[in-house]
């Protein structure tokens, strides 16, 4: 008998403020845009994608679209869902040589 295997969606995960800032703050690090762009698209998931596109001032299907992959939301965009999740962007010194 084959092993049995079940889709994965991290938005099914994702229950708490604290693991949405922690799941968010990870995908920032890796500085790929895409890729955070794709991660607050699953957390925009996770609480109600109708839900963050009219508290963002967005239609549903603007929201998905940016938020998918190839989207390429604008930082105003980015700003307004996290805005509406109770986030926002923060910046820390790094080192360069790293």
């Amino acid at each position: 008998m084959g092993l049995e295997t079940f889709p994965f969606d991290i938005a099914d995960e994702l229950h708490d403020d604290e693991a949405l800032a922690i799941y968010l703050d990870e995908a920032l690090q890796t500085g790929d845009p895409a890729y955070f762009a794709h991660a607050l698209g699953k957390v925009a998931k996770a609480r109600g994608m109708t839900k963050i596109a009219r508290e963002a001032g967005l239609s549903r299907g603007s929201l998905y679209a940016a938020l998918s992959e190839g989207g390429n939301p604008t930082i105003a965009t980015l700003m307004l869902v996290m805005k509406s999740l109770g986030l926002r962007f923060g910046a820390e010194q790094v080192d360069k040589a790293a």
